[in-house]
């Protein structure tokens, strides 16, 4: 699958930052049995590969992703940990020559109109919009609607559960990426089943 095919599966892409990788099998079986399948490791933590890799091994059903992807070099370890696409918060000419290159389906993050232009030209379509609350959120996505109309994003960044809808109602939107499915208390407690109800609120978000 291409990255806009991934992005298509579940209105929201769960944002993990995971500190051991012990919670990561039972959290991604949470969430998937909540609706949410498509989930986002990022490598901002030791244990983040070793997570990835362990839900890329033990639960097939999820299509597991690196998350905070900064260089060619984190992204050929993902790969190799068994990421089936990658995320970046920003992206530079090296990172994207060395994704397009790598196969894997990739989501470069952008701030701005002429980030999106550049990454546009490259031949991505679909773009990571962070952080989308601090950057605009509502308001850029609107208005950058018509100019970019062949462009689609997936905000991430302070989206919440209340904001998620207004998001998710634009037309330039794929789907959102938010951490509130996999609350720090309830993923440190062990609590999936609150985290698979949250899921399964969150799978039932409507998209324009």
């Amino acid at each position: 699958m291409d990255i806009a095919a991934i992005a298509a599966l579940a209105p929201v892409i769960p944002v993990l930052t995971l500190e051991n990788r012990d919670s990561a099998v039972p959290l991604a079986r949470a969430l998937v049995r909540g609706g949410l399948p498509v989930l986002e490791v990022t490598l901002r933590t030791e244990a983040a590969l070793d997570a990835l890799r362990a839900i890329a091994r033990e639960v097939p059903e999820a299509i597991v992703g690196a998350g905070t992807v900064l260089n060619p070099e984190q992204l050929e370890r993902a790969q190799r940990a068994g990421a089936r696409f990658a995320v970046s918060p920003g992206c530079t000419c090296e990172l994207a020559r060395a994704a397009r290159a790598s196969g894997l389906p990739f989501l470069p993050g952008v701030q701005t109109v002429s980030e999106a232009m550049t990454l546009a030209e490259q031949g991505f379509g679909l773009l990571k919009f962070f952080p989308a609350d601090a950057a605009g959120g509502l308001t850029w996505l609107k208005a950058v609607g018509a100019p970019l109309a062949d462009l689609r994003f997936c905000p991430t960044g302070g989206i919440t559960p209340e904001t998620a809808p207004a998001y998710l109602a634009l037309a330039n939107v794929a789907c959102v990426g938010g951490s509130w499915v996999a609350p720090r208390g309830a993923v440190a407690t062990g609590d999936w089943q609150s985290v698979e109800r949250l899921a399964a609120t969150a799978s039932t978000l409507k998209r324009r």
